[in-house]
């Protein structure tokens, strides 16, 4: 009997570990994820028209207090900008106060999304607050925004049960934590879909200039690679409390018998 424990307990350690893991990484790709500017980029074919007085025009409009969505989504598509979770970006000349040829030497200079702009109503026509909400796009935008931090918070609090599971030497509450993980792992899927949807809905509104194009950023990536690994996590969890609780409860019966 003894052995055979051993044997079960090592399988169902082996089990756990590999799901801490799987944990871990996600948590720390998610992190990651909302912390970065990279969920979607844009590529001009023609940079060095940035350099122009129309380029500091639209520079100046992107980093004013007052840009609506149209401004910004213009300069983003003229200036390779990239847009994340809580930021968006261009890439400009360093040397832009005087007017000089086309330079090689760029910089990345950001502004950050408030909390305000992050629940902001987003418009039929991007700019033209006189033609209505378009709620489908409102709602993504917010739920893209709140759906990584349910993330996190699912994993951190499965994570404080699974301590004290340890605590209690008890595989038991392992299930509580592979049902959080999984929802997380909901949570996280939803992010990405939200996410690709908002950008499909974005572009059909104000499609991409010839000379530009756009891709999924690795910032976007790392939430994809999460899910997947916070599912396997939640399934290794589970497995583990259960499978333990039906052979020890089998083993009972044998030793009783």
């Amino acid at each position: 009997y003894s052995r055979k424990g051993a044997m079960m307990d090592n399988r169902f350690a082996t089990a756990l570990v590999i799901a801490c893991v799987l944990s871990l990484i996600s948590t720390i790709y998610m992190a990651a994820s909302i912390g970065t500017d990279f969920w979607y980029e844009y590529h001009t074919l023609s940079p060095a028209e940035n350099v122009s007085e129309a380029g500091r025009s639209i520079w100046e409009e992107f980093f004013s207090k007052e840009a609506d969505e149209k401004t910004y989504t213009d300069a983003l598509f003229r200036c390779n900008g990239t847009v994340g979770l809580w930021r968006r970006c261009i890439t400009v000349p360093k040397n832009s106060h005087w007017y000089s040829p086309p330079e090689t030497d760029m910089t990345t200079n950001c502004i950050s999304f408030s909390l305000s702009d992050q629940f902001m109503e987003k418009y039929i026509e991007p700019g033209n607050h006189n033609s209505g909400t378009d709620l489908n796009r409102t709602y993504l935008w917010r739920l893209q925004f709140l759906l990584p931090f349910v993330s996190i918070g699912l994993m951190c609090f499965g994570a404080l049960i699974g301590l004290c599971a340890c605590a209690c030497r008890s595989l038991y509450p392992a299930i509580a934590t592979g049902v959080l993980h999984f929802l997380a792992g909901l949570c996280t899927l939803g992010l990405v879909g939200c996410y690709v949807a908002g950008i499909e809905l974005l572009h059909k509104k104000l499609p991409l200039p010839d000379d530009v194009r756009g891709e999924f950023g690795w910032s976007f990536c790392l939430a994809c690679v999460s899910a997947p690994l916070q599912f396997m996590a939640a399934a290794l969890f589970i497995w583990a409390a259960r499978t333990n609780r039906k052979e020890f409860t089998l083993l009972k019966a044998y030793r009783v018998a």
